[in-house]
């Protein structure tokens, strides 16, 4: 269980902060980041992506697709509000 726990937090950070990078510098110039259900679509889309992985896999539980989704939902959020918002991406 604490395994489970630490794998899904460090996963999480890691495909939070990616997929809010990869908003903010790839998607800036696209009309995608002003759609309104963005974060939630890409969070279910990752969840239901990383079901059958996490199935698979012995030390990982249904914590961790949830955890992963989850991250990848509010890091596109924030990446496209910092997109609309005109925030340049530091290098």
């Amino acid at each position: 269980m604490i395994i489970e726990l630490m794998v899904a937090g460090v996963a999480g950070v890691a495909t939070h902060v990616k997929s809010k990078e990869f908003v903010r510098k790839r998607l800036r110039f696209t009309n995608i980041v002003e759609k309104p259900g963005l974060g939630l679509f890409s969070g279910a889309a990752a969840t239901i992506a990383a079901a059958p992985v996490v199935a698979v896999l012995p030390i990982l539980g249904p914590l961790t697709a949830v955890a992963l989704g989850a991250a990848v939902g509010t890091g596109v959020s924030i990446g496209a509000r910092q997109a609309r918002q005109g925030l340049l991406p530091e290098d």
